[in-house]
Order: structure tokens, then sequence, then C-alpha cells
């Protein structure tokens, strides 16, 4: 067998998530079933994040194993092909290390949200941005995801079915920014609890808005209790942007 690893990107709009499930299509399935119509056998395909329904990505990395030597040209060509009907492609098929493991040999995932904060709705957005119609306070949410930054019990933050064993987590960058008609919030972690860029944006947005202070986001993460904090974030805006390794 040997060991492929590959970069997708993907729109979430239409996907129930990554994960193969039995209600509905999925972006592992999609992909799985094109690897068994070219290279003849199933093939299980490992990703590096379990991105939600309606999350988009740009470098979703995952790796797989094929029972033959083949060209990483060809696995692309051919992987892409059986793809087009479908919102996924492979942007980059390398050969890898047997040790190589798409999730578990990750050190950093960096993921980006964007909210189109204007009374008009967002047209060749669609899908792709988070729709706010009154103007938020950058400045302000950005003070707020500094009180965020460390390593952090992030109960507050953390969807109830979550499956970590642990809620401690280090966030090591998010970044608030404005351009243009669009707020960026840019995180960066090893690892992330279930909705936990959603949920922490969401509480920001109750910053913009000038409904809570930058502190109450603190107040929020001490509490160590979900309801403390803002609500979920629609899954339309988040991109899965990169993963990083050794």
């Amino acid at each position: 067998m040997t060991r492929y690893r590959m970069v997708l990107e993907y729109d979430g709009a239409g996907f129930l998530g990554w994960q193969r499930q039995s209600g509905g299509p999925s972006v592992q399935q999609a992909v799985e079933d094109a690897f068994a119509k070219f290279c003849g056998h199933a093939a299980e395909i490992v990703g590096a994040g379990r991105t939600d329904s309606g999350v988009h990505a740009m470098g979703q990395v995952a790796h797989v194993d094929l029972d033959r030597d083949w060209a990483p040209e060809k696995i692309r060509e051919a992987l892409n092909w059986h793809l087009k009907p479908f919102g996924v492609q492979a942007l980059t098929v390398e050969p890898a290390v047997p040790e190589f493991h798409a999730r578990f040999s990750a050190i950093r995932r960096v993921y980006l949200y964007r909210i189109c904060d204007r009374r008009a709705r967002p047209v060749l957005d669609k899908g792709r941005v988070w729709h706010v119609k009154n103007r938020l306070d950058a400045d302000a949410m950005a003070a707020g995801a500094r009180r965020l930054l460390g390593h952090h019990d992030f109960t507050s933050f953390r969807a109830g079915d979550c499956q970590a064993k642990s809620p401690m987590k280090t966030l090591d960058r998010f970044d608030v920014a404005r351009r243009g008609d669009d707020i960026e919030a840019w995180v960066e972690a090893r690892s992330f609890l279930h909705h936990q860029v959603r949920n922490m944006i969401g509480t920001l947005k109750l910053v913009g808005e000038g409904k809570w202070r930058p502190d109450d986001v603190a107040a929020a993460l001490d509490a160590k209790d979900r309801g403390a904090a803002g609500p979920t974030a629609p899954p339309e805006g988040l991109y899965l942007v990169r993963v990083d390794y050794p």
C-alpha cells in the first residue's frame, strides 16, 4: 500500500459536512467514491478537519492508502474528473511517508470567518458569508477576540454534542479586521472544539453590535458555561484555509 497526501478545496453548500454519514451527501463520500471509480477498489479518506454542514475549505488536507503506486498527477486529474459533478477539487496530490496522518500529524489549523455587514444582501458571495444588515464595530470585535487568546477552558464556546475529551485548547491567533464591506476573522490553533469558532464569532457579533463590551467576552470565557456566551454563527461564513505539519 502507498500513502498519498492531498489538499482539497470544496464548497460546503449541499454537503452534510466532511464526514461520511447515512443521512445525505458528504465530502468524504464524494472523494471516496471518486477514488473507487478510477483505482478499482474501496479507499478510505482521512481528513484533517471534520468540517460541519455548509462549511467550506480552501485547504483541507487528507490522506489515502492505495494498493499500487500511481503518478500523483494522474491521481489528481482522475480524481478531479470524477468530482466534476460536485463542488470538490483536489489541488495537489503527493506521496507521503507511511507515518503521516492527516488528522493526528497536524500541528496547526487555520480558519477564516467572513461577515458581510451591509444593508444589501450579497449576490456574488451568497452562501459564502454571514450577512448582517447593520454595520458592526470591527475594532471592538478585535478587542473582544484578544480576550480569548492563549490556553483556556473553552467550555463556554463548545457545542453540547462535542466529543473532545477536554475543553482545554490553546488559541494562537484571533485577528479581526474590516476589509471593505466584509469583516474577516482569522483563527489559528492546533485543534478546536466542535463549533468553537462559530460560537466565538457569534459572541463577537454581540460586541460588534454594541450589546456587549470586549470584557464581557472574557467573563463568558471564565463562566465555563455554554449559556454564558453568544449564539452559534451560521456555517456559510466559515472556511478551513490551511493545515500545517512539522
